[in-house]
């Protein structure tokens, strides 16, 4: 674990493979998976899988989360460009050329938008469980959050967020009405609890929790009817059994997206398992051979 100082702030990063475990990558590009919000929605089994496929991987909390800068999560003074840029600027930092860009929920957002904004920092796109539009009302043609699942998540009382157990035990409850692991997510949530800053107030570890921060951004202007312009390998990885982000989504994108590749994983839900990282990782590393 370490900070890069980019764009005015500091952020959380992780490095696999090349100078971090010994390999070179052999000319391949770098991988850069962003996070949602903290770089803990990138499973450690995938981030292992693509650097033992001679790559260079460098996941990332964004702003207000994780061991990035925290300065005011309740109302962010950036917006979902700042986001992006971060992205790009993250990209030259690794060296070497483009990079290929990943991106996961809220964090498949930042990925878009990044990949349309600057488009030459990246080689290859990978969103995994997101959508084309902002946080909010959806387009008529797209599946909204399951209604049931998302008046359960909501109905719970919240719990002391200063308190580690009773977050872990939050977030278990919360994938098992999301139909994900709720052992995994009870052992993620205690890592990112862990890596919030001590001392920490309520909201922010409920900001790097739940990525709160990023709800409250500024998303404008659209940029879904700007996706059929994005030339580059694309990938759009999404659970059969999401009711957050629900598969038509990520039906959605990779129609969008000129050659886009949609891998639907059928067991999985909201969450990228563990379990998946072999399939995931071989369908990324392929994305950027000729």
């Amino acid at each position: 674990m370490s900070t890069v100082e980019v764009n005015g702030t500091r952020l959380g990063v992780e490095v696999f493979g090349g100078d971090g475990d010994g390999g070179d990558g052999g000319g391949a590009p770098p991988v850069l998976l962003v996070g949602a919000p903290t770089m803990l929605s990138w499973p450690d089994a995938l981030c292992e899988r693509l650097a033992a496929g001679g790559r260079r991987v460098l996941r990332y909390d964004l702003r207000d989360s994780g061991e990035s800068a925290t300065a005011d999560p309740a109302a962010p003074a950036y917006t979902l460009r700042t986001l992006a840029a971060d992205a790009a600027a993250l990209a030259g930092a690794l060296g070497g050329g483009r990079v290929h860009l990943a991106g996961v929920g809220v964090g498949g957002i930042v990925a878009q938008v990044a990949a349309l904004e600057h488009p030459g920092a990246f080689s290859a796109l990978t969103l995994v469980g997101t959508r084309p539009v902002a946080p909010g009302p959806v387009d008529g043609d797209l599946p909204d959050h399951h209604g049931p699942t998302v008046k359960r998540l909501f109905a719970r009382s919240q719990p002391d967020w200063t308190d580690r157990a009773a977050v872990a035990e939050f977030a278990a409850n919360g994938a098992e009405i999301r139909g994900d692991d709720p052992a995994a997510a009870r052992a993620t949530a205690a890592r990112i609890w862990d890596r919030t800053p001590a001392g920490a107030a309520a909201p922010v570890h409920l900001a790097n929790q739940l990525g709160t921060a990023f709800a409250r951004l500024d998303c404008t202007p659209r940029w879904r009817e700007r996706l059929p312009a994005l030339d580059l390998p694309a990938l759009v990885v999404h659970g059969r059994r999401d009711r957050f982000f629900p598969l038509g989504n990520g039906e959605a994108l990779a129609r969008e997206i000129p050659g886009a590749r949609l891998l639907v994983l059928d067991a999985a839900a909201t969450a990228l398992p563990p379990p998946a990282a072999p399939e995931v990782a071989a369908a990324m590393l392929a994305l950027d051979r000729p």
